[in-house]
C-alpha cells in the first residue's frame, strides 16, 4: 500500500516538472520572439514557405503598363505632359480594358492648363487614380497628410485609392495587404463590380512570383497598341500604369516605387509598386491572402509540443531525444507549409521548433544531471549500509536543491545608453561591426563598475544593472556607486572622441542611483539561476534612470544615496518628482563636478535651486531668469537641466 501511494506522487512530481520545463521553454522562446533577429527569421521562413508552389489565380487579372527605359527615350525625362496620359487612357479604353488604374499621383495642376483639361476629359468611371497619405510623428503630435487628385480630375466619375503599401519594420519587405477600405486595390475591386472584401490588419500577401510575373508592356507600346501589340492584351483586363524602369532614369522615382517582396530573399530583386497592387487586387478578388495564427495560438501549440516532448523523454534516453527532436524539426515546418497551402493560414514554425529543441535539450540535460547526481549521491551515501533494493528505491526519489536569498541594503545603478539608435540605423547593414561597437560601450561601462568593486547584475539591451554591497559587504556602497557612475561619464567622453574619428555620432548615458533594502541571492530554477536583486529599491533606481532623460541630467541620485554621501561630494538637490509606479514623491539629486572643493559656490547653487523650487508659478518667467543665469554660471554642466526646467515651467504656465 505504501509503495502504491508513492507512485502517484512521483507521477504528479514528474508532470509538474514537465509542465515547469515546458513553460520555461515557451517563455524563453516567447521572449526571444521580441528580438529583431527572431522576427527576421520568422519573416524569412514565411518568405520561403509562401514562395514554394505559391497559389495562383486562375489567370492574371491585370496587365502592367510600365513607364520604362524605352518610354523615357521616346518621351523624354519625367514628368511627361498630361495630355500624353489622356491619350493613353483613350487607347486603353479603345482596346477594351475593363479598368484603368493610374499608379500616379496628380495632386496639383500641371504646368499646362490645356494638358490638365485633356486629362480631366479622358477620365471616367473606369479610371482609378492614385492618392497618397503620409504620417509625420513628432514629440508632441502625429500629423496625417493626404495627397489626393486635384478636383478637376474627378469631375467625370473617376475614383481614387491610396497607394500606401505596408512594409515590415524589421526588413522593409511588403508582406501585408493594405487593410484600408479605400486602398488602390480595394477601390479597383469595387469599381470592377466585385463584392468589397474586408481583411484583417495582419493579413499577409500571397505573391505569385518574382517581378515581371504579370504581363508587362511598355508605356510606349500601349500608346500605339494596334501597331506594337496586335494580340490586344488589354481586352477585358485591368490595365495598371506605373513606374517600371530597370535603369534609374530618375533615381528618386525608381527607389520610391520599387519594394522588396517575399521573393527578394530568394535573390529575385525588388518588385515595382504597380505589380504589387496587381497582386493585392488578385489576392482580394480570389481570396488568396493568408491569415496569420494569433500569437496566443502559437504559444499554446508550442506549449503542447513542449509538454509532449517532456513526457516522451521522461526517461533518460539520449537517442530518443535526438530522434524526437529530428522528427519535430521536419514535421513542424511541413505542418506549417500544409496549413498555408490548403488553409491559407500562416503558422510560424520558429517558436514551436525552438520550444521543442529547448525542451528536448532541457529534459535530456536535466535527466543526465539527475541520473549522475542520483547514482553518485545515493550509492556513495548508502551503498554500504542498505540492501540493493532499498538503494534503488532511494535512487528513484532524489532530493532537490532549494535556492534562497537574503534581505540586504544595496546601492543599485541603472545605466542606459542614449543615442545608440542613430548609430544602429547607420550600421544596420553591418551587424558584426554594430555588435562590436555595443560590446565596446558595455565593456567601458562595465569596467567602471568593476573598478569600484560593484556587481554587474545583467545587461538589458544597451542598459546595465549593477549593485554594491553584495555578495561581499561594502560599507561605502553608496559612495562607490556614485563614483562608478561618475567614472562612466568620463569613459563615455573618451569613447566619443574615438567615435568622432570613426565618423560615428556621439552617444550619451543616463544613470539612476538608489539605495535601499532588497532581496538578493541566487534566483532562478533549481538547476539554473542568476545572482540578482529584487525589490522596490531596484524599481526606483530604474525609474530614476528613466527620469534622467526628462530632467536633462546625466546622473540622477535618490534621496537615501544622497543622505549617505552627505557633504563628501558636491550634491545638488533638484526637484521633488513623481516617478512612474510610485505614489509618493521623491527628491532627486545630481552632482556638479565643477564645485568640488568649492563649498561656498555649492551652497549658493543649493540656495538658488531652493528658490526656484519654491517660486510662484505666475512670477516664474519674471522672477527666475536671473536665478537661472546665475545657476548656469556656477555649474555649467547643469545648463541643459535648467533649460528644460525653464521650458517645462513655461509650458505649464501656457496650459500645455
Amino acid at each position: 500500500m505504501a509503495g502504491g501511494g508513492k507512485r502517484p506522487d512521483r507521477e504528479r512530481a514528474s508532470w509538474r516538472q514537465t509542465l515547469t520545463l515546458a513553460i520555461g521553454a515557451v517563455v524563453v522562446a516567447s521572449l526571444l520572439s521580441f528580438t529583431p533577429q527572431w522576427r527576421q527569421l520568422e519573416w524569412r521562413s514565411f518568405d520561403l514557405t509562401s514562395t514554394i508552389w505559391p497559389k495562383r489565380p486562375p489567370a492574371p487579372g491585370s496587365i502592367i503598363v510600365a513607364i520604362d527605359e524605352p518610354s523615357f527615350k521616346a518621351f523624354g525625362q519625367w514628368p511627361w505632359p498630361r495630355d500624353l496620359h489622356a491619350r493613353l487612357i483613350e487607347q486603353l479604353r479603345a482596346a477594351g480594358a475593363k479598368l484603368i488604374i493610374l499608379d500616379l499621383v496628380f495632386a496639383e495642376p500641371g504646368a499646362s492648363p490645356e494638358a490638365d483639361k485633356a486629362l480631366a476629359q479622358a477620365m471616367g468611371p473606369d479610371v482609378i487614380l492614385a492618392a497618397d497619405k503620409t504620417r509625420i510623428e513628432t514629440a508632441n503630435a502625429t500629423l496625417d497628410t493626404e495627397a489626393l487628385p486635384f478636383p478637376m480630375l474627378l469631375q467625370h466619375g473617376a475614383r481614387y485609392g491610396f497607394v500606401k503599401l505596408p512594409q515590415s519594420e524589421v526588413d522593409g519587405v511588403v508582406r501585408g495587404i493594405p487593410p484600408e477600405p479605400d486602398s488602390l486595390a480595394a477601390t479597383a475591386l469595387q469599381a470592377s463590380g466585385d463584392v468589397a472584401v474586408v481583411v484583417d490588419n495582419n493579413a499577409l500577401l500571397q505573391y505569385f512570383g518574382p517581378r515581371r510575373t504579370y504581363p508587362t508592356v511598355s508605356y510606349e507600346q500601349a500608346l500605339e497598341w494596334p501597331r506594337f501589340l496586335p494580340g490586344n492584351p488589354f481586352k477585358d483586363n485591368v490595365a495598371i500604369v506605373g513606374f517600371g524602369q530597370d535603369a534609374q532614369a530618375d533615381v528618386a522615382v525608381s527607389v520610391a516605387d520599387a519594394f522588396p517582396t517575399s521573393f527578394t530573399s530568394r535573390g529575385d530583386g525588388w518588385t515595382f509598386g504597380s505589380e504589387i497592387h496587381a497582386t493585392v487586387l488578385d489576392n482580394l478578388r480570389y481570396g488568396l491572402w493568408i491569415e496569420p495564427v494569433p500569437m496566443p495560438g502559437i504559444i499554446l501549440l508550442a506549449l503542447l509540443i513542449a509538454v509532449l516532448t517532456g513526457q516522451l523523454l521522461r526517461r533518460f534516453l539520449p537517442w530518443r531525444a535526438a530522434a524526437w527532436t529530428l522528427a519535430g524539426l521536419m514535421a513542424i515546418p511541413l505542418i506549417s507549409f500544409a496549413l498555408l497551402q490548403f488553409g491559407r493560414v500562416w503558422l510560424p514554425p520558429v517558436l514551436p521548433v525552438t520550444a521543442l529543441v529547448l525542451m528536448s535539450v532541457g529534459r535530456t540535460g536535466l535527466g543526465y544531471l539527475e541520473e549522475r547526481a542520483r547514482r553518485q549521491r545515493i550509492v556513495t551515501m548508502f551503498g554500504h549500509y542498505l540492501a540493493p533494493a532499498m538503494v534503488e528505491r532511494l535512487q528513484n526519489n532524489p532530493e532537490l536543491l532549494k535556492l534562497g536569498g537574503e534581505v540586504k541594503e544595496l546601492t543599485i545603478l541603472f545605466c542606459d545608453v542614449r543615442g545608440f539608435t542613430a548609430i544602429s540605423e547607420r550600421m544596420q547593414a553591418d551587424p558584426e561591426r554594430l555588435t562590436h561597437l555595443i560590446n565596446r560601450i558595455l565593456t567601458a561601462l562595465s569596467n567602471c563598475v568593476l573598478a569600484e568593486k560593484g556587481t554587474i547584475d545583467k545587461y538589458i539591451g544597451d542598459c546595465i544593472m549593477a549593485f554594491w554591497n553584495a555578495p561581499l559587504d561594502e560599507p561605502e556602497h553608496a559612495m562607490r556607486g556614485v563614483r562608478g557612475a561618475f567614472a562612466m561619464l568620463e569613459a563615455i567622453t573618451t569613447l566619443n572622441r574615438d567615435l568622432a574619428t570613426e565618423g560615428l555620432p556621439s552617444i550619451a548615458i543616463g544613470v539612476g542611483l538608489n539605495t535601499g533594502r532588497c532581496v538578493v541571492g541566487n534566483m532562478g530554477s533549481d538547476k539554473q539561476f542568476d545572482y540578482s536583486a529584487l525589490g522596490d529599491s531596484v524599481n526606483l533606481a530604474s525609474r530614476l534612470e528613466s527620469a534622467s532623460k526628462e530632467l536633462g541630467i546625466s546622473i540622477v541620485i535618490g534621496h537615501e544615496t544622497a543622505r549617505q554621501i552627505g557633504e563628501r561630494l558636491p550634491l545638488v538637490p533638484l526637484e521633488t518628482i513623481y516617478v512612474k509606479g510610485k505614489q509618493e514623491a521623491t527628491t532627486v539629486y545630481t552632482i556638479a563636478p565643477e564645485l568640488m572643493n568649492r563649498p561656498e559656490a555649492l551652497q549658493d547653487l543649493r540656495d538658488i535651486q531652493s528658490k526656484l523650487n519654491n517660486a510662484d508659478e505666475p512670477l516664474w518667467d519674471v522672477a527666475s531668469q536671473a536665478l537661472i543665469r546665475r545657476a548656469t554660471e556656477i555649474a555649467p554642466t547643469l545648463t541643459k537641466y535648467y533649460e528644460q526646467l525653464q521650458e517645462r515651467r513655461r509650458r505649464r504656465l501656457a496650459g500645455l
